[in-house]
Order: C-alpha cells, then structure tokens, then sequence
C-alpha cells in the first residue's frame, strides 16, 4: 500500500477511484521525480475552478484518451501550483487533506489548504 505522507502527518489516503485520478492512475495523489506538475493535491473540483482552469489552457472537462474530463463534484488530483493559482484568484476547489500528499506543504501554506478543507478542521 501506500507509504506517503499526508498534509496532517499520517499515511495518504486515496483519493478517488472513480474517475481514477493520480498521476499514475492510482487513485492516489502521490508523487515522484517523473511528476513534473506535481499532482499532489486531492480536490473536489468546481465549476469555477474548472472554468478557470481552462482560461489557464488546462481543459479539464472534455475527455480525450486516459483522461475521462471533469465535471464539478469529481474529486481529482490537482497540480499544487494551478491550486494556488486557484486560490491566489479566489476560486480554489475545496481539499481533502487527508489524500493530499505532504510535499504539497512545500508549494501551498498550510493554512490554505485547512482553509479550504473538507475533512479537518484547523488545530488551536
């Protein structure tokens, strides 16, 4: 199974099996030297921020092999990058912290991520 780490220190959970989401198609937001965008983020994604998106040229509603497309409610393994970009906007898709990998701390605060977050609350 899965040794990552999350956001909240413990093991990484997956994400979503349908549609299947990771970079490696695992279901799993993990990460590695080949993942260049860094798909580390567990979303449930927006129509915002999936119109956004594609006004950064990343369509990720229509479908093309590999890839199903995206309509809001999924939850997917975003970029951190387009996420704080997202947010930087004030259309960032809420997160599951738990399926969101640590190194995403390295791109995003944590205090954005628990901001938008759908299963934690932030700590005192």
């Amino acid at each position: 199974m899965i040794d990552s780490l999350n956001v909240l220190g413990t093991r990484l959970v997956s994400c979503s099996e349908d549609p299947m989401t990771g970079f490696t198609r695992t279901g799993c937001c993990e990460t590695g030297p080949e993942d260049r965008g860094r798909h580390v983020i567990c979303s449930r994604v927006t129509a915002a921020f999936l119109e956004f998106s594609a006004t950064r040229g990343n369509d990720l509603v229509s479908s093309r092999p590999g890839f199903p497309g995206l309509k809001p409610g999924d939850q997917w393994c975003l970029c951190a990058s387009r996420w704080q970009e997202a947010y930087d906007a004030g259309v960032a898709p809420p997160v599951f912290l738990a399926a969101t990998h640590a190194s995403a701390l390295e791109i995003i605060s944590k205090a954005a991520l628990f901001e938008h977050a759908l299963d934690a609350t932030v700590p005192n």
